[in-house]
């Protein structure tokens, strides 16, 4: 186990334009990390806004001793390019919009944390008047963060990607670590200790992941969690905006396993079939689409990935209990009456 504490600093903060706009980047050097070694973790702290645009890796390849926290805010700011670490972005107002490899897209609204995998063409763009926080640290220094508190060795991925509910907790103590770093002086020990537990708390979501983890074949943990972390990548797709029902063959390709392989292994980790997963997530979007938008019910049932309408319908008024009509019939009702 690691000891975290903050050492007194000898510190220069250095600020610089980045990109296009008003993209502020400030540097916070020498945080205390890991008596035994004598190493740091350096902190560098970045403000993105009014429609800045910055590269994950401005500086070439992440260094394993630095934890980069970025602030976006205002229209249009973008972070874009190649991961080189491991990201994990919370919105904290409004709505941000990601792209993942060019083709799975998702929007985040505030209540949500996105954990990405390195490695992947990333793009993050604020819409409107969004507030997003991005903490960016190479899988070693994860690494280090979570043996800080935990005696359990994470093999990797250190970190899976996914979408996780993003509490008020671990938010205020997002902001509280953005507040240490920005502050005037800033206080290295609060910084600290808000990493820390911010960590702790990430820990506590991925373990939703561990009953998963476990079904998975494979003799060690580590086997474990890569045959995972290939079911997940596909699931997550099933997840996003937009998904493409690929069929078995194309998401086996995707999880880089045989078809049938692929159906079992599925089916073991999560109990459900892929088609099964992959429908429940069109039922779920035609659902939002009905209540916020004003496209026909037709439409609704195309742009969910629905073919026959007859086949959306019974669909879902099975899942649901009352028609597509009904209910946006029922959610206008309330919206008259709340007005």
């Amino acid at each position: 186990m690691q000891v975290f504490e903050a050492q007194p600093p000898t510190r220069q903060r250095t600020c610089r334009a980045l990109g296009h706009g008003c993209a502020i980047m400030c540097r916070f050097p020498l945080i205390g990390i890991d008596h035994k070694s004598g190493t740091y973790m350096r902190i560098e702290y970045e403000q993105l806004a009014n429609s800045g645009r910055v590269a994950w890796n401005v500086d070439g390849d992440h260094p394993s001793d630095l934890l980069r926290v970025l602030v976006g805010f205002g229209r249009g700011c973008v972070l874009h390019g190649k991961t080189t670490s491991l990201p994990v972005l919370i919105p904290l107002r409004g709505h941000v919009r990601v792209s993942e490899g060019g083709n799975v897209q998702r929007t985040l609204a505030r209540g949500e944390l996105f954990v990405a995998e390195i490695g992947q063409e990333l793009q993050v763009i604020g819409q409107g008047a969004a507030v997003w926080l991005v903490l960016l640290a190479n899988p070693a220094l994860w690494r280090r963060l979570i043996g800080s508190s935990t005696d359990v060795l994470l093999p990797d991925p250190v970190l899976l990607p996914a979408v996780h509910g993003a509490d008020r907790e671990i938010r205020r103590v997002a902001v509280r670590l953005v507040r240490s770093v920005s502050a005037e002086p800033s206080n290295d020990a609060d910084a600290v200790a808000a990493a820390l537990v911010f960590t702790d708390l990430l820990v506590d979501l991925q373990s939703d992941f561990e009953p998963l983890v476990g079904r998975c074949p494979g003799r060690t943990l580590s086997q474990r969690r890569s045959v995972f972390l290939r079911l997940k990548r596909v699931r997550n797709y099933m997840e996003s905006e937009g998904n493409v029902d690929l069929g078995i063959t194309g998401f086996a390709r995707m999880a880089n396993y045989s078809p049938c392989h692929f159906v079992r292994a599925f089916c073991a980790v999560y109990g459900e079939t892929p088609h099964a997963v992959l429908v429940e997530q069109h039922l779920r979007r035609a659902h939002r689409l009905v209540n916020d938008t004003s496209l026909t019910i037709s439409e609704i049932a195309t742009v969910a990935g629905f073919e026959d309408r007859c086949a959306f319908a019974r669909s879902f008024k099975r899942r649901f209990g009352q028609t597509a009509t009904v209910v946006r019939a029922y959610g206008q009702g309330a919206g008259r009456d709340a007005a």
